[in-house]
């Protein structure tokens, strides 16, 4: 059987922003694949504004469309705190910087920081900085981003020396190997400075350098659309001449062959993409409950503790215990931890405790978990399941 082997792409996008940068990107996923595809294209990255909210469909349509899928997100940096909201403007709250997943740890460690981003940094846009980026980084890949990034800027202001004290920080927090400098061809005259700056950095400094196009819709000719949607993001017209837009119609889904003839004076920033791509492996794994851990105090174990807890609720709801009641919580704690569900014990245990302390109301239980004894221990119900007869294999039975 004649076996026809397609010629691998020497190209990934590791930049690019599709629909779930609200107002802003406008790749949709399937058209986007579908012309990743076209492209022959093998790997391909997600890297919306400060969000993963596009992730999982991403990954689940990118895998049916037979392209590996890269995870990422454009972050939004503080450029000091992120708690530090004292900024009169958008453009003065924040810098760009691209982080992708390499592993399992990365994408936790990026989901941890967008959400930090949103429930600590939020001004203007969900903001992380460099103290909790240094706290997880771990398993990530940073790239400098737009004209907007922290080293890009600083560039475009002729503050060299700030420039590359700026990409040193960056690289120690990465690790070498792990920051790049983003190279783009876009044709606005600012890029052009910005690139030279960016190769000198790398000479100096011994970083690696990537090219990328900052993906924002999916055809040249798609840039008026992208225009009438950054309108419609910033409540402005097209007749407003001080309208926010990007400044040249070169953000598109270029094609690999594109990408290679603007780099072709620094083939390593392209052959970077590839590299960086086959370091991204991160694996989705769907179909199966996913619990939380609950962490207990420092040299105990989570069935010790949860015991601990009982033993002292025994205490308190049956001061005259007796065998049948101890036979009773034997039980239930074994069967407990023979199914995993010591954690969920234990959580449940945590924040019904915690609402008690608060004076927050908590009402005396409901449904198939009031037959459980270990529950009327913990004080998560506070219905006495023995006086009434209730059966714990209502709640979790073992059969």
């Amino acid at each position: 059987m004649l076996v026809i082997v397609m010629p691998r792409c020497e190209f990934v996008h590791l930049h690019l922003h599709t629909q779930y940068s609200l107002l802003d990107g406008a790749c949709r996923l399937p058209e986007l694949l579908t012309l990743a595809n076209q492209y022959k294209m093998d790997s391909l990255a997600i890297t919306d504004h400060g969000c993963m909210f596009g992730v999982i469909d991403f990954y689940l349509e990118a895998q049916k469309a037979g392209i590996k899928p890269i995870i990422g997100c454009e972050a939004y940096i503080a450029p000091k705190s992120r708690l530090d909201k004292a900024f009169t403007g958008i453009d003065e709250a924040s810098y760009h910087l691209v982080l992708l997943a390499k592993d399992e740890q990365g994408y936790r460690n990026l989901m941890k920081l967008v959400s930090i981003g949103y429930l600590e940094g939020f001004y203007y846009r969900p903001r992380i900085d460099k103290e909790v980026l240094a706290q997880y980084h771990q398993g990530l890949i940073g790239l400098s981003a737009c004209l907007k990034g922290e080293v890009p800027s600083l560039l475009k202001e002729a503050r060299f020396n700030d420039a590359l004290k700026a990409a040193d920080e960056l690289a120690q927090i990465f690790g070498r190997d792990n920051f790049f400098l983003e190279l783009q061809e876009n044709g606005i005259p600012e890029q052009k400075i910005v690139n030279q700056g960016l190769l000198r950095i790398a000479r100096e400094l011994n970083l690696p350098l990537v090219a990328t196009n900052d993906v924002h819709y999916l055809t040249k000719d798609a840039a008026s659309s992208h225009d009438a949607l950054l309108c419609i993001q910033t409540q402005t017209t097209l007749s407003d001449p001080n309208r926010l837009r990007l400044s040249s119609d070169s953000f598109y889904f270029r094609s690999p062959q594109e990408m290679q003839s603007l780099f072709q004076e620094l083939p390593e920033a392209i052959v970077n993409t590839i590299e960086i791509a086959n370091r991204c492996n991160v694996e989705l794994e769907f179909g199966k409950p996913h619990l939380p851990k609950y962490e207990p105090p420092q040299g105990i174990s989570k069935e010790e503790f949860l015991r601990s807890i009982c033993e002292n609720g025994l205490a308190l709801r049956y001061p005259n215990d007796n065998e049948q009641i101890r036979a009773r919580l034997e039980y239930e704690l074994k069967t407990i931890k023979e199914m995993g569900f010591i954690s969920y014990f234990l959580i449940v245990w945590d924040f019904i405790n915690y609402a008690k302390q608060k004076g927050i109301p908590v009402g005396p239980g409901r449904g198939s978990a009031a037959g459980s004894l270990v529950s009327y221990l913990l004080g998560i119900t506070d219905i006495n399941p023995l006086k009434y007869g209730l059966l714990f294999e209502r709640f979790l039975n073992p059969e």
